[in-house]
């Protein structure tokens, strides 16, 4: 009896949100998944913090600028907190499709904000989410930082087994091999636009980057969906305020694509700041072929001579102690926060 390896079409978003407007990005992103379903997609991924769009503002002026002009406290505010009514429409447009999708968002939790990426499956639960362990540059002026345990790749049925990263998580290379090490069959690597400082600034552009997720697909033997998010005219009249700044930031960027584990691409890219979906069928038969040939993680490593150290714990920031013997009359009185008990 052979193996029967999953065959099913994918869609990779190419958009611009609808900047800093939770509400209007989320009814974007529902049209998106709707849309996506329609044409039969099993699975849809999104661009890196497409909800509610990456911020541009923190690469165009001063951390003060930033906060001066609004564009600090809009951010937050348009941010997205899993436990919210925005975050409940999105599960039920996912389960109404009836498909799975990789979300890319700004978290917002408490006080802090995070790069995420958020895995619904098709009854509209969490698969999983997770956090860029690393930062890029200025966005730390912004955002908080993931641990190992956002570094993991999810069985999910009929689609095989699937993994997520962030833009330049895909030039790390123990944090790539941390994935495919886990036998990642589909990676999501979400990219915001390549339309920042042009032209001065070639390691952003987007021939480096389409090669980082075209390296991915070819070293982890693996389809990489890479959906790509566009800089719209309405971003840069928001966004750039003087001559200047318009001379760093363009309209356009896009570069999704859909590659398959040889390093082809699927289908045909969209044009820079053309908006739409990339619909490809994958076959995960692809994969046994493309390893026979080179499987980092199998009969192509040398484990004797290097070797990952891994360390995939959820990070804790506080740490409640507890009695070793608690006496039983005075437990009552030792009280550890609910959701902290294990």
């Amino acid at each position: 009896m052979s193996l029967k390896h999953p065959r099913y079409k994918v869609a990779v978003v190419q958009a611009a949100p609808v900047y800093l407007d939770l509400d209007a990005t989320i009814d974007k992103t529902i049209a998106l998944i709707d849309e996506a379903a329609a044409k039969g997609a099993a699975l849809i991924a999104f661009p890196e913090t497409f909800i509610p769009g990456y911020p541009w503002h923190i690469w165009l002026d001063s951390p003060a600028w930033s906060i001066g002009s609004g564009f600090t406290g809009r951010y937050f505010d348009n941010s997205l907190a899993y436990d919210s009514p925005e975050a409940d429409r999105l599960r039920g447009a996912v389960k109404r499709a009836g498909i799975t999708a990789v979300l890319g968002l700004s978290e917002r939790q408490d006080g802090s904000l995070y790069i995420a990426q958020w895995i619904i499956g098709p009854d509209g639960e969490t698969i999983a989410t997770r956090r860029k362990l690393r930062v890029t540059h200025v966005e730390r002026t912004v955002y908080g930082e993931g641990d190992g345990s956002d570094l993991a790749v999810h069985a999910v049925p009929s689609l095989g087994r699937v993994g997520a990263l962030c833009c330049w998580e895909h030039i790390q290379p123990l944090t790539k091999y941390a994935m495919y090490a886990q036998n990642e069959q589909v990676h999501v690597g979400a990219w915001p636009s390549f339309s920042l400082y042009e032209p001065f600034a070639h390691a952003l552009s987007a021939e480096v980057n389409i090669a980082a997720s075209r390296i991915y697909a070819v070293e982890g033997g693996c389809f990489v969906l890479a959906p790509c998010a566009v800089v719209s005219e309405a971003m840069i009249e928001t966004l750039c305020t003087t001559p200047e700044k318009r001379g760093l930031l363009k309209a356009g960027g896009g570069a999704a694509r859909v590659i398959g584990p040889d390093g082809r691409d699927l289908v045909a890219p969209l044009a820079p700041d053309e908006e739409g979906l990339l619909i490809a069928e994958i076959d995960l038969a692809a994969i046994p072929i493309a390893k026979a040939s080179a499987d980092p993680i199998g009969h192509y490593s040398r484990p004797d001579v290097t070797r990952l150290l891994f360390n995939p714990v959820r990070a804790r920031r506080v740490d409640y102690m507890r009695p070793r013997d608690p006496d039983p009359v005075e437990a009552g009185s030792f009280c550890v926060p609910p959701g902290l008990e294990d």
